[in-house]
């Protein structure tokens, strides 16, 4: 009996995971994931699987602004091949209401 092999993941399979994976986290004061938010600026994977996210705030004074970097790193750590999780916030361009998606929006009544 041959044994089968899965193939190997490769960076898109991986950052099409990470994505379904940060839509499992959401912003502690507003019902939303993040990635609907608008939160999310890039997820860039490299040919070695390691991760890199590029995200913003709601606000610099945000009180999940320990907590949500870490959660991220941790949930997509345990996706399968990847090795390394960086999380990098930046304000520029600084969020607004118009990077959320028309589901985050309509959600929150902004439709």
């Amino acid at each position: 009996m041959e044994e089968t092999t899965k193939p190997a993941k490769n960076f898109v399979d991986v950052q099409n995971e990470a994505i379904q994976v940060i839509q499992t986290v959401y912003d502690p004061e507003i019902p939303v994931n993040i990635y609907e938010l608008g939160l999310i600026y890039e997820v860039n994977v490299n040919n070695d699987l390691d991760i890199e996210i590029i995200m913003s705030l709601t606000s610099p004074f945000c009180p999940a602004a320990q907590s949500m970097p870490a959660e991220i790193k941790e949930k997509l750590l345990t996706i399968e091949g990847v090795n390394n999780v960086e999380v990098k916030i930046t304000f520029d361009p600084a969020w607004s209401q118009d990077l959320m998606s028309e589901s985050a929006k309509l959600q929150l009544g902004f439709l």
